[in-house]
């Protein structure tokens, strides 16, 4: 029997129900900001209504309904009727035609800065995805300095589009949640919109991989009765308690979300019975004082889990988030996370920097804990002039934005908030520029320690440093802050350089000996003309890249002595002298699906890098190395980012012809199961592969320490990226198996 499909709504009842919308978001406004003049909001909506008319969505409903479900997302912050505004506003300038001056004139240079701020510039051409969003990151950025509101609208307009995501093609939805995982959710955590952050997480979780949330959904679904019947029992015991001993607070109760589940499960390779903080109890007082005493209480109801108290009332997060959490055992071997707050604190934790966002007419400033929230934002803002290359800015950006946190000390007692698993070398960057660059060594808690000791909460650090002493190449591989990773690379980039530029002048010189050509008769005009022609800025550009290999010093010389060619085919040396990769390399010829192009070259090797076997379909990234040509790197490769500081020995490469061009070729792959240890897990598992028609190479299986899990690990043999998603979503549907990993070296 067929479905009855709704029938379509008719322009009147689009009209009701988007003024019933409006309406509510009136009511909002009024409920949370009773002295906000409204007027502005009701200018704002019909001025939209008035340019976004006859505009539809990708669901076919009227595109005012987006801003107007932004506004309404901003009502619940709480924000005032300027952000409000805004935030009807923010697509006019970008998808009608209105102007930047036309908001001015109408709504004032606040309204104005906000739509700026949160305008998308997808207008603007760029050469890939990461310049775009890259430059869309750090408008915002720059935007937020001055005036928080545009990343409040930005976030609530991400957070619009991914509850309604379900209406755009398949890969867009990939795409937008994605990038919502990378970017936006990680900065509403930085803000400390614990709520959004939340919903933004679980929205982009089902998009992302669709495969992981079903098995999780469906495995918390299984669980959900039990656990709310448990929650509900310590609720009542600890509700009597509180009353008991004269402790005014309420008390709430909760499952972890989704994403939280799935990423626990990842990074620990456990089970979801393992996942220890998966209900939760939040007791909510009215005093600091108050949030000891119910953390005593709980300890003498419950008992505790070692390693599992946290202090975060005393140790704020950066993001000055508040909280006492312990994880503790109850009736039958359940296990559950307590958070205690104060009201106050709980705001913070759901609303963050919005929580706090006063704006009065007179101009009020934001408060000083708002201010040292923000300080972050700043850094990034400096840190981003030194950067180039948008790969290594949004790399930078999203670990500025992870959450983990070491807390150490100066011998002095000053607390230094530190990324996990930082080391003495980011303790000293923290500290001053000059102390990072210069230190030689550390002293952890009164001991001379490596520079790669990992520190740990409550360690008391003293830099040693020495005069004259430089940063190493090293450092990048245990460096953990953006703060460090960025003055290493720029004070390595900016020496490299120097070094490319007299490099590249030698054999620019030695080229033209060998040809006869006198570079004294050169002029500045010729060098900046043969920049020109290479695609280069300056004569300091083009000499550094011939340093580099990624110009030929024959080719550059033949562009600033034009009559060189017809010598240069005359005369052609009997063999190339070794020294520069220039010179030494030659072309290699490729067919079928395992070609590879480098931009504008002809004359570079081009290979795969071993340490991450890149395969095609997968998105790649070339890095000029010396003498051995142009390696191929897979752009998820960790090691990427260390290779990369460099932006001058990046360059573009791309998969080439048809991938459809020869199936014959294969590319090795190993993939690391987790699984139940059972009786025909194995057998499943192969069989999901031989079934698909592809070969395996070699298999290995293990029990794992401490029993009830196995790893077994296959190398077999992919054509491109959508093969072997398909295997891996094929093996990760097997009853008991909890991750599937590539290891990108075999």
């Amino acid at each position: 029997m067929a479905t009855a499909q709704p029938a379509p709504l008719n322009d009147a009842t689009r009209a009701e129900i988007t003024e019933e919308k409006f309406r509510k978001l009136l009511a909002t406004v009024k409920a949370n900001r009773p002295g906000d003049d409204p007027a502005i909001i009701r200018k704002a909506w019909l001025y939209g209504m008035e340019h976004h008319e006859g505009q539809l969505r990708a669901s076919g409903e009227p595109y005012v309904m987006h801003p107007l479900e932004v506004a309404q997302v901003l009502a619940e912050m709480k924000l005032d009727s300027t952000a409000i505004a805004a935030g009807l506003l923010h697509d006019a300038v970008e998808d009608t035609p209105v102007t930047t001056e036309d908001i001015t004139e109408r709504f004032g240079e606040q309204v104005a800065h906000i739509v700026e701020g949160v305008t998308k510039i997808d207008k603007i051409q760029f050469a890939n995805r990461e310049d775009r969003q890259a430059e869309n990151v750090r408008k915002m950025l720059l935007a937020m300095v001055s005036d928080v509101r545009v990343v409040l609208i930005k976030l609530a307009d991400r957070l619009h589009n991914m509850r309604t995501l379900q209406h755009l093609p398949a890969d867009r939805q990939q795409a937008i949640a994605r990038e919502t995982l990378d970017i936006y959710a990680p900065l509403a955590h930085r803000m400390g919109m614990g709520k959004l952050r939340g919903e933004l997480e679980d929205l982009a979780f089902r998009y992302v991989d669709p495969v992981a949330y079903e098995q999780v959904s469906r495995a918390v679904e299984a669980r959900r009765e039990e656990g709310e019947h448990f929650l509900s029992e310590v609720e009542i015991l600890l509700n009597q308690r509180l009353r008991e001993n004269n402790i005014e607070a309420r008390v709430e109760w909760r499952i972890k979300r989704l994403f939280s589940i799935y990423q626990k499960t990842q990074n620990q390779h456990v089970s979801l019975d393992q996942v220890y903080d998966l209900l939760a109890i939040r007791v909510i007082t009215k005093t600091v004082q108050d949030c000891y005493a119910v953390f005593g209480l709980i300890h003498s109801i419950w008992r505790p889990m070692p390693g599992r108290i946290k202090d975060f009332i005393a140790m704020p997060r950066p993001n000055l988030y508040q909280s006492l959490h312990t994880t503790v055992m109850g009736e039958g071997g359940h296990q559950f996370e307590v958070q205690i707050r104060t009201e106050e604190m709980h705001r913070v934790a759901e609303e963050g920097i919005a929580a706090h966002w006063k704006y009065k007419a007179s101009g009020e400033p934001i408060s000083p804990r708002d201010e040292q929230r923000l300080t972050w934002v700043r850094q990034m803002v400096e840190w981003q002039r030194e950067m180039s290359d948008p790969n290594e800015f949004l790399s930078t950006l999203k670990i500025d934005l992870y959450p983990e946190e070491v807390y150490t000390f100066t011998p002095k007692g000053k607390v230094v908030v530190l990324p996990q698993d930082a080391t003495p070398v980011d303790f000293a960057y923290s500290i001053h520029t000059e102390v990072g660059h210069t230190c030689v060594g550390a002293k952890v808690n009164g001991r001379m320690a490596p520079l790669r000791t990992k520190l740990r909460n409550g360690d008391i650090v003293e830099v040693v440093t020495q005069n004259g002493h430089r940063p190493s190449r090293d450092w990048l591989t245990f460096a953990k802050s953006s703060r460090a990773r960025n003055k290493i690379k720029h004070w390595l980039h900016e020496h490299e350089r120097e070094r490319a530029i007299e490099t590249g002048k030698k054999l620019l010189d030695r080229e033209a000996r060998k040809y006869k050509v006198q570079l004294s008769k050169v002029t500045d005009a010729d060098y900046a003309r043969a920049a020109s022609e290479c695609g280069l800025a300056t004569a300091s550009d083009l000499l550094a890249a011939i340093g580099l290999g990624k110009q030929s010093a024959r080719q550059v010389l033949n562009k600033l002595s034009p009559g060189l060619a017809a010598q240069t085919a005359e005369a052609e040396p009997a063999e190339a002298k070794p020294g520069a990769m220039s010179d030494a390399v030659k072309r290699v010829h490729m067919r079928g699906s395992d070609s590879l192009l480098v931009e504008g070259q002809d004359e570079l090797l081009v290979y795969r890098a071993r340490c991450c076997n890149p395969i095609r379909g997968e998105e790649i990234i070339g890095y000029v190395t010396r003498g051995k040509g142009v390696a191929v790197h897979a752009r998820s490769c960790p090691n990427v980012q260390n290779l990369l500081y460099e932006s001058d020995r990046r360059i573009n490469v791309e998969w080439a012809g048809s991938p459809a061009a020869d199936r014959r070729t294969t590319y090795p792959v190993k993939l690391t199961v987790y699984c139940d240890d059972r009786t025909g897990m194995l057998k499943e598992l192969t069989a999901i592969i031989s079934d698909d028609g592809t070969n395996i190479r070699g298999v290995d299986s293990r029990s794992a320490p401490g029993g009830g899990e196995a790893i077994v690990e296959f190398v077999l043999e992919a054509e491109d990226m959508p093969h072997l998603n398909r295997i891996v979503n094929g093996l990760r549907r097997v009853p008991g198996v909890r991750d599937v990993q590539r290891a990108h070296k075999i």
